[in-house]
């Protein structure tokens, strides 16, 4: 959940919380005081009747002014606490019943008690109660409403200075030589973050370029003496004088160095790959790049008597063409190397994917490490770097890929993305 709504949603449930309890709170307050202005009005009614039986010595009519019903009933009783209570009130204007609020006493007449009755109707003041009710739910809805659009527009106009920081930083590539030009706000808080954001991006920059410069300039200069090493090796090898045991160790240290040359040349074309520096851009169909390989490399194929189907399509594609052939010479290896005698491998070529398939450990490889530099088998001889090599192409030219195991076979598959 993004943070607006995270917050939108947060504000809405404490908002929606507060008013209803404080609604429940302004209900019970108002009938309080509705009450208590109905209970001022019934004592003062029945003072009114006490007062007239003091001066006429006699009880008054049965009679209902404004809307006041008093009724007396003659009991034994000598004491009688003043008590209010709600009661059924009868309408005689428009013959029905109706909530009311009454008021009992005591009153005495010529020595006799009598329990004096008071009601009111309560239809007036439940009305007034319930239009204040609706207005307050009317007023909290309006504020719900205000809120909801304040979180979705006004506050996300407060955060479009992020999403447009978020956004630069998402398409920010340490390789290319760009400049991230991150809005101006008035938020304290977005400017420290686009501040510190600035300075991240200035020392990655550095450091990213002390270490291109740094393994650039290792790479070509181990070249030199790893070419005088073998050339040496070639030299010592073709002496006829060597016994069997020094021309094994001449053999064994002549196949390090070849290994540590080629270690070498990948890092450095991964470095090229990596910094976008391999421009020999050429229109080509892969389809012959793809038999042009399996030509080339048909002599380690025979010697694993390693069955090659290969379904060949047509397929176009206008990028470099040293990338290319490295891709597929990558790939078609990996699939030699990692068989085993009497393997088979096939090669599905269409206009949406490329998937090579072969045979060889009958489990699946870690999808999540393949990948990665210098993961290999224990039983392999390789620099470990052959699939890194084919997943950077891959993201170079735009492609994707992706493996499975689908039993026997190790799938390679690349999507081309519509180029």
């Amino acid at each position: 959940m993004k943070l607006a709504a995270h917050y939108s949603k947060v504000s809405i449930i404490i908002t929606v919380s507060v008013l209803f309890i404080a609604g429940i709170v302004y209900y019970i307050a108002i009938s309080y005081i509705a009450n208590n202005q109905l209970d001022h009005d019934l004592t003062e009614e029945i003072d009114e009747v006490v007062d007239y039986v003091k001066l006429n010595h006699r009880l008054p009519k049965q009679v209902d002014f404004d809307e006041d019903q008093t009724t007396f009933i003659k009991t034994d009783q000598k004491q009688l606490k003043r008590r209010f209570f709600d009661t059924i009130y009868n309408n005689p204007r428009e013959n029905k019943n109706e909530s009311g609020r009454a008021v009992a006493g005591l009153i005495s007449l010529n020595g006799e008690n009598y329990k004096i009755i008071v009601a009111e109707s309560k239809e007036a003041t439940e009305h007034l109660i319930q239009m204040i009710s609706l207005i307050t739910v009317g007023l909290m809805a309006l504020l719900l409403l205000i809120l909801a659009i304040t979180n979705r527009y006004i506050l996300k106009g407060l955060w479009q200075s992020f999403f447009a920081t978020l956004q630069q930083l998402k398409a920010f590539n340490v390789a290319e030589d760009t400049v991230l030009k991150l809005n101006t706000t008035r938020i304290d808080e977005f400017r420290e973050l686009n501040d510190a954001v600035q300075t991240m991006v200035s020392k990655v920059k550095d450091d990213y370029q002390n270490l291109k410069s740094f393994t650039e300039n290792a790479s070509h200069e181990m070249m030199t003496p790893i070419a005088v090493v073998i050339s040496k090796l070639d030299t010592m090898i073709q002496d006829e004088t060597l016994n069997a045991e020094q021309y094994a160790q001449i053999t064994g240290i002549y196949g390090a160095i070849s290994k540590l040359s080629r270690l070498n040349q990948s890092l450095l074309l991964l470095v090229k790959i990596d910094n976008n520096l391999i421009n020999d851009v050429v229109t080509q169909d892969l389809k012959n790049v793809i038999l042009e390989k399996l030509t080339q490399l048909q002599e380690l194929i025979q010697n694993k008597t390693i069955t090659v189907t290969f379904h060949p399509h047509e397929k176009l594609v206008n990028l470099s063409k040293s990338l290319i052939d490295m891709l597929i010479n990558n790939l078609l290896i990996n699939a030699i190397k990692h068989n085993y005698t009497g393997g088979e491998i096939h090669i599905g070529l269409s206009s949406q994917k490329l998937v090579f398939k072969n045979t060889g450990e009958k489990a699946p490889l870690e999808e999540n490490k393949i990948f990665e530099r210098f993961q290999k088998s224990a039983a392999s001889e390789g620099t470990g770097l052959g699939l890194t090599i084919v997943k950077n192409i891959c993201t170079s030219c735009g492609f994707t890929i992706t493996y499975r195991y689908d039993g026997p076979f190790h799938c390679f598959e690349i999507g081309f993305n519509g180029k």
